[in-house]
């Protein structure tokens, strides 16, 4: 295995340092080229814009012999100051920058992170955004050797040496999280078949203070986890393709005072199962497992930062939908470990089926854990890249994770991070879309039809989880109430054919584990 790995980050207080060959900068305008550091960068850049009047608004790469590396490359935001702008646009132009560096020949560029009081994190996003340019896929490193990296270094600079090196620890950590995210989330059906996730994770957390514990037993699938088993019957014929559920454990030092639980969607690859996906619609169904992988990101990024006080229990449900003489079918009906009745309505709804029995195991922890919440994490629906577009998650609450305002939180930090998420609200009528139709079962999984053509098609599998793990036990109503949060990645995770984004790791790193930093 490529072992994951950053380029070699360098702070850096003077953008004259020879160690670069080439600036990127990366602000609104060269009005804010006042540090004294970077009065050099400011005359070549004005002499230049009286000559190219794309400058500002484009990338431009401009020769000067103000700095050693004699490469000076411009990256605009351009507009900072509307309704809708945010701080994505630091990240947009980071990447647009150091790709046009990477073309120019640069292998040490030099960010240099721009200051804007508007936006306080606008340094980290800007370079989050630049070491997403500079990921190299899994099966590139692994197969082709003198791909493997795209440069050797990555200079960043700030004019504040202690927030520089907060930050390059930060966003380092994040990226570490995000690559482990993208390795298994974008590597294909077979590099990250169900075996070969768990070969991965077993060598990522070797000896990082992480807890790993894996089981492939049908049998056990089927005595516990039963609704998981019925989707991997048609992938345990072929030993490769059989399911894994791998359950990670972080705990931090000193008191416990948090216990989040996190179950992650790990369809390594989805045919749609018996009702199989038709008309071309298939292909970039190994990207199904971006939810596990966003789980096994942000145990990377614990097992660097080390939050203290917290503790972190995740499940990997990963699980092939596979179509065969085994396949589980519509009109089955089967007994959830939370012992309820689900009739299967379509088994392209395979997502819900495997989170909520792992959904149900969490709940009896949670039980007896210290201030616990429960999350889902899933590329569930084509609804919701319908609902909300491509480049936002989306988050619902039950009721006491509504009081404890999660869903508000998750996206006022998102918004922070350059990691946006909508919120939706879990109805009433959700809970009466997935109630049984007949006396024959408790609730049915999914209606016929395809999610971007039902009404609520993202909102509803979020009431299926509830009352088939058991949660809808433990809602403001009850005197064990239980948090729990259900996120729909299906259009943050990342265009296909692309690079997986690796959210929502930004956002939950800022929730649950800075603020839990000495």
């Amino acid at each position: 295995m490529a072992t994951p790995s950053l380029p070699r980050i360098l702070p850096c207080l003077d953008v004259t340092d020879i160690r670069f060959d080439s600036v990127v900068v990366v602000t609104d305008s060269i009005n804010k080229l006042t540090d004294e550091n970077l009065k050099c960068l400011e005359e070549p850049l004005r002499k230049y814009s009286k000559l190219d009047e794309s400058c500002g608004k484009s990338v431009v790469l401009v020769h000067t012999e103000n700095i050693p590396s004699n490469r000076l490359i411009f990256s605009p935001t351009g507009k900072l100051n509307r309704d809708y702008d945010d701080v994505r646009s630091f990240a947009d132009a980071a990447v647009k920058g150091i790709k046009r560096a990477r073309e120019a020949g640069s292998i040490s560029p030099l960010l240099v992170r721009p200051i804007d009081d508007s936006f306080p994190k606008a340094g980290l996003v800007a370079t989050l955004g630049a070491l997403h340019d500079l990921y190299v896929p899994l099966e590139i490193r692994e197969a082709v050797f003198e791909k493997r990296t795209k440069v050797e270094s990555l200079g960043i600079w700030c004019n504040n040496e202690a927030r520089l090196k907060a930050g390059i620890e930060i966003s380092s950590a994040i990226e570490l999280g995000r690559i482990i995210c993208r390795d298994i989330g974008g590597s294909d059906p077979e590099r990250m078949a169900a075996q070969r996730v768990e070969e991965y994770v077993l060598e990522v957390f070797k000896d990082k203070g992480i807890n790993v514990n894996i089981i492939s037993d049908a049998s056990i699938f089927k005595k516990e986890y039963p609704l998981l088993a019925a989707v991997n019957r048609a992938a345990d014929v072929v030993e490769r393709h059989r399911g894994r559920i791998i359950f990670l454990e972080y705990v931090g030092d000193g008191s416990i005072e948090k216990t989040l639980f996190l179950v992650g969607k790990g369809i390594t690859y989805d045919t749609g199962g018996a009702d199989i996906k038709a008309g071309g619609i298939m292909a970039g169904m190994h990207r199904d497992k971006c939810g596990a992988a966003a789980v096994a990101g942000f145990f990377k990024i614990l097992s660097i930062l080390k939050p203290k006080g917290l503790r972190v229990v995740g499940g990997m449900a990963m699980v092939r939908n596979s179509v065969g003489e085994e396949s589980y079918v519509a009109d089955e009906i089967i007994t959830s470990r939370a012992g309820v009745r689900i009739r299967v309505g379509n088994t392209d709804a395979e997502g819900r089926m495997v989170m909520a029995d792992v959904l149900c195991k969490f709940k009896e922890m949670a039980l007896e854990a210290i201030n616990p919440e429960l999350m889902t994490i899933a590329t569930l629906t084509g609804h919701a890249i319908r609902a909300v577009g491509t480049n936002y998650s989306i988050i619902m609450d039950n009721g006491p994770a509504k009081l404890l305002q999660t869903a508000q939180t998750v996206q006022t930090v998102g918004d922070i991070y350059g990691d946006p998420f909508e919120i939706s609200t879990i109805r009433r009528e959700d809970y009466d879309f997935v109630a049984g139709k007949s006396e024959y079962e408790d609730v049915l999984q999914c209606n016929n039809q395809a999610s971007s053509a039902t009404p609520r098609g993202h909102q509803c599998p979020a009431a299926f989880l509830i009352r088939s793990s058991g949660l809808d036990k433990h809602g403001i109503d009850s005197d064990k109430p239980i948090p729990y949060s259900h996120l729909d990645i299906a259009g943050s995770s990342g265009p296909f054919p692309g690079i997986p984004t690796g959210a929502p790791l930004p956002a939950l790193t800022a929730k649950y584990i800075l603020k839990r930093l000495q």
